[in-house]
């Protein structure tokens, strides 16, 4: 089996430690945001923010992109801008953890 070419796919894990009472006032900003997303990034295959079981300061990303061009684009939409200025105001702490596809299933449909 050959690797996956190095463009092929692009992919970020988000871990966010939220503000005590800051928990809605995030979600509502990343709603908005991900309005953005679905009506302006076509390469942008997955956004998806979870909330944690058991940990309700705790917010987990999952993006995956089409490949880096895509995340790129990404980053500079005003939807984008907005958020990453607006979300401090939320946030005690975040780690970010940048993924290299291994080895994968079906090509995703979009879930934004």
């Amino acid at each position: 089996m050959t690797p996956p070419e190095p463009t092929a796919g692009f992919g970020l894990v988000v871990r966010f430690r939220l503000r005590p009472g800051h928990e809605e006032a995030f979600d509502v900003l990343v709603a908005a945001t991900i309005e953005g997303i679905r009506a302006h990034e076509p390469g942008t295959l997955v956004y998806a923010s979870h909330q944690v079981d058991g940990d309700p300061g705790a917010r987990i990303f999952y993006e995956l992109y089409r490949d880096r061009a895509a995340f790129e684009e990404h980053e500079r939409q005003p939807h984008t801008r907005h958020f990453l200025v607006e979300r401090e105001q939320h946030l005690a702490g975040l780690a970010v953890d940048i993924l290299q596809l291994v080895a994968g299933g079906q090509q995703p449909q979009s879930i934004v």
